[in-house]
């Protein structure tokens, strides 16, 4: 019995030891804070939720490697807040984020919400990566903490145009958009394309963010004989419109850009969605370098398929980190600078910003809605030879 019991303590002594040796590792890890901000709650939540996962995922992966950031183990940490994709919002939770010390941000969503809150964190110093805001006004206000890691409404609305006059050879163009910064932001790009590749606009109509019956518009717009119809909007919009365009027998292309391409658009729609087109900024999941990896490790963790920007949150939360570890410092100065010079291989392409902080050769597809599924037609710009799996 006194062997078994000095045995016992000398067990309980060994484990106790490594539990002290792990707690004093644990008390060794410097927390470092990455912050996200996005629409956690209201209709958006589901691309808001999306970005999180993705934004998680980068932060899990770097842990695993035990990361040190000037020598001195570090753990990584992702605060969420919600910004209910409204702009007051927005500045109150940047505000949070800044008084949280993060080294950087990730987000917003949407370029309403990007704008304002890249004033607090210009105001602060602290790095912005928007992993989905394409608004070319939020990159050009001047800030060198303001960074995007997809491309901006001017070329795809360029692209846009283009697309409509030489590849569907529409001749009565009709333009509506719901008066954010978002959709008339795009309107009045998709506008400039058109013209600049000598089609003609015969029409252009307004909604709001907050519209669900399209009768009276599309009224209008079915006694104009259209042929194309451009909608500057998001997914939970531009369906209802489908429907609606059909049920009134306009035959006419509905195309939009950057926020059609969506598992929810597809349920909303229905049949009625069938032939729509949509240009969205970045390529599929399936042509990214790192897509398929990134899709299965999603797919994993999450029990359910990508809703929309997830890839891109990865890359700017990864892209965060891989500055403060190639600078060996948390300083907001150190991170903005070594930013403004990174060239790094991420999930979605090569991440390298230009002196707006815009993204390098940034790359656009266009899809179609066929057999109830969004395919690939094409893509534009962008290093197509990026095929290389993460």
């Amino acid at each position: 019995m006194k062997k078994i019991s000095i045995s016992l303590l000398a067990a309980l002594a060994v484990v106790s030891s490594a539990g002290l040796v792990g707690a004093a590792h644990a008390q060794d890890e410097q927390v470092v804070l990455i912050g996200l901000a996005a629409p956690l709650t209201g209709p958006s939540a589901r691309i808001g939720k999306d970005l999180q996962n993705g934004g998680q995922l980068a932060l899990d992966d770097a842990n695993k490697t035990h990361p040190t950031i000037g020598g001195k183990p570090v753990v990584y940490r992702l605060v969420a807040v919600d910004d209910q994709s409204d702009p007051r919002t927005a500045v109150t939770v940047a505000q949070q984020l800044v008084d949280q010390h993060v080294i950087g941000v990730v987000g917003d969503w949407n370029t309403g919400c990007s704008v304002p809150a890249s004033r607090v964190y210009y105001s602060a110093g602290i790095a912005q990566i928007a992993p989905a805001s394409t608004g070319h006004q939020y990159t050009e206000q001047g800030y060198n903490t303001a960074f995007r890691i997809m491309g901006h409404d001017d070329a795809s609305g360029a692209y846009t145009g283009a697309y409509a006059v030489k590849t569907l050879k529409a001749q009565h163009i009709v333009v509506i958009d719901d008066r954010t910064s978002f959709g008339a932001g795009l309107a009045t790009q998709f506008i400039k394309g058109v013209q600049s590749n000598g089609g003609t606009v015969i029409d252009h109509e307004y909604v709001d963010d907050k519209t669900t019956d399209f009768s009276g518009v599309l009224t209008t717009i079915k006694a104009k004989h259209a042929d194309l119809v451009f909608f500057g909007g998001i997914d939970a919009q531009a369906a209802p419109l489908a429907r609606r365009m059909r049920q009134l027998q306009i035959n006419a292309t509905l195309l939009g850009a950057g926020g059609f391409v969506s598992q929810t658009f597809l349920k909303l729609a229905g049949p009625e969605g069938e032939g729509v087109t949509a240009l969205e900024p970045g390529r599929p999941v399936d042509l990214m370098p790192g897509g398929k990896a990134f899709d299965a490790q999603y797919r994993a963790r999450y029990h359910a398929p990508i809703e929309l920007h997830a890839p891109f949150a990865y890359d700017a939360a990864a892209t965060l980190i891989a500055a403060a570890e190639q600078t060996g410092s948390t300083d907001h100065a150190k991170l903005v600078a070594a930013l403004h010079t990174i060239n790094r291989q991420g999930v979605t392409g090569t991440i390298a910003f230009d002196q707006e902080g815009n993204l390098k050769d940034p790359a656009y597809t266009i899809y179609e809605v066929k057999d109830g599924k969004w395919a690939v037609v094409d893509v534009l710009g962008g290093n197509t030879s990026q095929t290389a799996a993460r």
